[in-house]
């Protein structure tokens, strides 16, 4: 009597065995079961498809020439619901097998002449094992991968949220302001149809554009009247402060180049780097209009909100020159869909 293969503890793999004569699926059966292997038989090839479908195989030995249809025309129809299993198709003669492009598009593991010995096909089956083994392994992976994913994903919003509170530290004003600037940025990104992973990335920078505002002394930051022209040119550090902060970060890596190029201008007459036109990072571009659109509609230290349609003006009387011409123009076809009702609709 041949040995049980399987060691304990492990995994008993499964079989279904399909041929429209019962003697062979007798016979499989009897002889896979010996070697540890749970098996299932089934004399029917449409039942057959029905038991994949609903079953938990993982390896189908399946007869090529039945009826009323033959193995070929059943592995088109498992495999339009199942790609895991693997298959085996075994043929009564040499010249009835199918040809090897038929193997390639029915994703077939091999094919078995059927003989009264079951050697070949069982080291046939030992290697689809042996595949299932090392795929088992990769999805562990997969799932450890993924773990860890998110382990560090809920790192990460951790510590934006420790560097919320850095920023919101040193002034009331700048939480709400970032908050907003990132929402309207990401609501002109979506319009313009960007990509996902460049609306999060125009989310952290809008979050993050002030970030530089923590190494700005409270005297200048929180002057309650006009900055005088040497004030002026410490707040204009802030851009470069907030690259700094962000770069030492990898997870901001990415961000920290908008951030820099937020207070940048179209006709090249911004800071810190005197950036013109495409030289300056769309993300930065959009940014800059948020930022400003805020800035103008919200009550300063020094003086009140000018209001949506005074601030929709501005932007597109300096479209070209401070702003990137067609983002304004997609800015301000939002202010006309929103109209100049309440705020808030700009920023939820």
């Amino acid at each position: 009597m041949r040995k049980n293969r399987r060691k304990s503890g492990e995994k008993a793999y499964s079989i279904l065995t399909v041929d429209d004569s019962p003697i062979m699926t007798s016979a499989l059966s009897d002889y896979f079961l010996r070697s540890g292997y749970d098996v299932d038989t089934e004399n029917d090839p449409v039942e057959a498809i029905e038991k994949v479908r609903w079953g938990n195989y993982d390896i189908l030995l399946l007869d090529f020439l039945m009826t009323p249809i033959c193995g070929d025309k059943v592995i088109e129809e498992i495999r339009q619901f199942n790609k895991d299993i693997y298959i085996i198709l075994l043929t009564g003669h040499k010249s009835m097998a199918p040809p090897l492009k038929t193997l390639r598009e029915l994703d077939i593991q091999g094919y078995y002449e059927k003989s009264e010995r079951f050697d070949q096909l069982e080291l046939l089956v030992e290697s689809c094992v042996k595949s299932l083994k090392q795929l088992n392994t990769i999805r562990e992976y997969q799932k450890k991968l993924n773990a860890a994913y998110q382990t560090m994903n809920d790192n990460y919003m951790e510590m934006i949220q420790a560097m919320r509170l850095l920023v919101d530290a040193r002034d009331d004003y700048t939480r709400g302001h970032s908050d907003r600037v990132a929402a309207l940025s990401v609501k002109i990104g979506r319009r313009m149809g960007l990509p996902e992973e460049q609306i999060r990335q125009i989310r952290l920078a809008g979050l993050f554009h002030d970030i530089g505002k923590v190494g700005i002394p409270d005297d200048v930051l929180k002057k309650p009247g006009r900055l005088t022209d040497e004030e002026f040119e410490i707040i204009k550090q802030h851009p470069e402060k907030g690259q700094q902060i962000l770069e030492a970060l990898s997870f901001f890596k990415g961000v920290a180049p908008i951030v820099r190029a937020h207070h940048e201008r179209m006709d090249g007459k911004g800071y810190p780097d005197g950036l013109s036109g495409e030289e300056i990072p769309m993300e930065a571009r959009i940014i800059s209009i948020s930022d400003a659109f805020d800035a103008m509609t919200s009550d300063r230290h020094y003086r009140k909100s000018r209001g949506v349609e005074a601030a929709a003006e501005e932007i597109r009387n300096n479209k070209g020159t401070q702003f990137d011409a067609q983002i304004a123009d997609v800015f301000l076809k939002l202010v006309r869909e929103i109209g100049n009702g309440d705020l808030d609709r700009y920023f939820n």
